[in-house]
């Protein structure tokens, strides 16, 4: 769950510092800069100002540099759900977009449980977890709030294995998901499991959506066990870069 963080970037001095940093929420950035004032820097600070939902630090220490394999003035974005690293360098003399750093971060600030939109469908489908579990959801429906607790709290014990994705099935721009699954908006809430790299789907049967039977849906499936549905089968290009 998104709260606000406060918006002036920690100084980090050390590699302990850094890595605790990094571990101390579900998305973190990091500014590697030499010095204060180099390309990046400014715009970096203002969107620390404006993005209270994610936590910045700023890092000037070789031993941390080394660490974490920069090279040269790089924001870098930190996540926990697939143990992942994105790097934006800052090329010198090359002025910066002002929404370029807004930008890299909001395609790639997954999350244990991510919404589903265009700008996350690329960090999602660009990451080194290729199975999505995919809860479908009236965001305004009674219940949700409850529901997407629940599984925002077991996300984690999937980490690096499945990545947790929220369709919210009010949104006109998701009708193709739900249509790619089977599901109208009268099945809702429902979940179903997408593997990306061999464009199988499969749906939890129906029933009340609980957190016991969505662990038991992600077991079944990582032990292998779990059967694909007759329309599982069906393949297209269009279906693996976007759901």
């Amino acid at each position: 769950m998104e709260t606000v963080k406060d918006s002036t970037p920690l100084r980090l001095s050390d590699v302990s510092a850094a890595e605790a940093f990094v571990e101390s929420a579900e998305v973190v950035v990091i500014g590697f800069f030499k010095e204060d004032g180099g390309t990046g820097f400014q715009e970096f600070l203002s969107l620390a100002s404006d993005l209270r939902t994610v936590s910045f630090a700023l890092c000037s220490a070789p031993e941390v540099w080394q660490r974490y394999n920069i090279s040269m003035d790089t924001v870098s974005l930190f996540r926990q759900t697939d143990s992942h690293q994105e790097k934006l360098q800052m090329e010198e003399g090359r002025k910066l977009e002002s929404d370029s750093l807004l930008r890299f971060v909001r395609m790639n600030e997954l999350r244990y449980l991510t919404e589903y939109n265009a700008m996350t469908a690329v960090g999602l489908f660009s990451s080194s977890v290729q199975t999505h579990l995919l809860l479908f959801a009236d965001q305004r429906s009674e219940g949700f709030a409850a529901l997407q607790s629940s599984l925002a709290h077991l996300a984690p014990t999937y980490r690096g294995q499945l990545l947790f994705v929220l369709v919210d099935g009010a949104t006109k721009s998701n009708s193709r998901s739900l249509s790619y699954f089977g599901l109208r908006s009268s099945d809702l809430p429902a979940v179903g499991l997408y593997d990306t790299k061999a464009d199988r789907k499969w749906l939890l049967p129906p029933g009340e959506v609980t957190t016991e039977r969505v662990q038991q849906f992600c077991e079944s499936f990582l032990s292998g066990e779990l059967q694909s549905q007759d329309s599982s089968e069906s393949s297209t290009a269009e279906s693996k870069s976007e759901l």
